[in-house]
């Protein structure tokens, strides 16, 4: 396991992680390792992907409602014949 010391951390930054720990039900270094883990999780299930990170960026102003026009040809398929 890594170890990592932060200095000058703000009182305040401090003081807010302590109550924040607190109602985790958790340590100080327990609720920094859960943030960190969160900040560099990768996969669906851990982290937001595109979409979901814009519209809940969107949903407190109401969201945003786009009108999509149908698509007009299909889609073109894809050629995987090897070229002489």
């Amino acid at each position: 396991m890594a170890a990592i010391s932060v200095r000058d951390l703000d009182e305040d930054v401090a003081g807010r992680l302590k109550v924040q720990a607190a109602q985790h039900g958790r340590s100080m270094e327990a609720e920094v390792r859960a943030i960190l883990t969160d900040a560099v999780a990768v996969g669906d299930d851990e982290r937001l992907n595109l979409a979901q990170a814009i519209r809940a960026r969107f949903v407190s102003v109401g969201g945003v409602e786009l009108d999509i026009p149908p698509r007009r040809d299909l889609p073109r398929t894809a050629d995987l014949r090897a070229s002489s």
